[in-house]
């Protein structure tokens, strides 16, 4: 059994990245074979580029709202309730209109430290590497 206190999370586990803060909440060292984050993402940093290619990625929205768009041009409106999920294909752009929160499962989990790199993505080995 394993419990972990949101507000005790070890700095290690809290991430600033480009459009707000990540916290890694399940990550791959606690052998869960999936990971969990809850997402923070500030309407100040607009429209931002996402594109995890080596990451499946199911969000659900418990809190703002905001608009995520793909390669077609489709928009769709999230909002505390909605659940969106993402494959290694989707390209997309997330636009908070409000502060939004999102719980993020992640297949592969993550390593704990990534950030975007200049292609959207995360690296498998939990590297912030551009290659």
């Amino acid at each position: 059994m394993k419990i972990i206190n949101e507000e005790l999370l070890e700095k290690e586990r809290i991430v600033k990245f480009h459009a707000g803060i990540s916290k890694r909440i399940l990550i791959k060292s606690d052998n869960l074979g999936f990971g969990f984050t809850k997402t923070t993402i500030f309407p100040e940093h607009g429209k931002v580029m996402q594109h995890y290619k080596h990451h499946l990625e199911a969000c659900y929205c418990i809190q703002g709202k905001a608009i995520l768009s793909n390669e077609d041009g489709m928009e769709y409106f999230i909002e505390p309730g909605v659940t969106y999920v993402l494959d290694q294909n989707d390209k997309h752009w997330f636009e908070a209109l409000e502060e939004t929160v999102l719980l993020c499962i992640w297949n592969p989990p993550l390593h704990g430290k990534e950030i975007h790199r200049k292609d959207g993505s995360y690296s498998l080995d939990g590297s912030n590497d551009n290659d």
